[in-house]
C-alpha cells in the first residue's frame, strides 16, 4: 500500500470510530424520563407499604432475628 492508500483507510478508521463513539454517548432525554419515572414508581410503593402495620412488625422480626443470631 502506498501513503495515499493507507492515509485513506487510517481515516475512514478513525470516522468509524468518532460514529460508533458518538452513537453510544448516553442515555438521552426519553431514556432519563423513563428511568427518574420507574424509580420515582419504586419509592412511592415503598413508602406505601413502609406505612402498612404489617410492613412494620416484619421489620421488627427482622431485625429480632438478625440481632439474635449475632448474639446482641
Amino acid at each position: 500500500m502506498d501513503n495515499i492508500q493507507m492515509n485513506a483507510v487510517l481515516d475512514d478508521t478513525a470516522v468509524a470510530t468518532r460514529e460508533r463513539r458518538h452513537t453510544e454517548a448516553g442515555m438521552t432525554t426519553a431514556e432519563y424520563t423513563v428511568g427518574t419515572l420507574g424509580a420515582c414508581s419504586v419509592a412511592a410503593i415503598l413508602i406505601k407499604l413502609a406505612q402498612t402495620p404489617w410492613f412494620g412488625d416484619l421489620i421488627k422480626d427482622l431485625l429480632g432475628n438478625i440481632t439474635g443470631i449475632a448474639g446482641f
